[in-house]
């Protein structure tokens, strides 16, 4: 029983990973375009609702400089939490199941692909 449950449980990072891996930071940026209204990316990026994006994935959770996070995001954070591909992926989905608590008020994104690529285009921005 064990076994089984450890194999799925493989399988389903393995598949998160291999989408995120087959992200298309083209397509991503286009998808971003849903997140702009509260974040912000590139070199002339500033704060907004939501904490500036540039260098995301792979990042401490809450550890933008000045930004007020909200309390379950600043528990993950000391818990060591990293805004890993896989992280950001169950994020996105659906931000307050993923982070009870959280102010973010986006909805998510359900479809895996355009959750692979737009942290396939935020990983074009370190």
């Amino acid at each position: 029983m064990l076994d089984k449950l450890l194999a799925t449980a493989c399988l389903t990072l393995l598949s998160a990973s291999v989408a995120i891996a087959e992200g298309d930071a083209a397509k991503g940026e286009k998808v971003f375009r849903k997140c702009m209204a509260c974040h912000a990316v590139g070199e002339d990026a500033k704060t907004k609702t939501g904490p500036i994006l540039n260098g995301i994935v792979g990042r401490a959770i809450a550890s933008q400089e000045g930004f007020a996070y909200s309390d379950v995001l600043m528990d993950l954070a000391a818990e060591g939490g990293t805004w890993t591909p896989e992280e950001l992926g169950h994020f996105l989905e659906k931000p307050r199941d993923y982070a009870k608590g959280t102010k973010m008020s986006f909805a998510g994104l359900r479809k895996e692909q355009e959750r692979a690529d737009v942290i396939a285009f935020l990983a074009t921005h370190p």
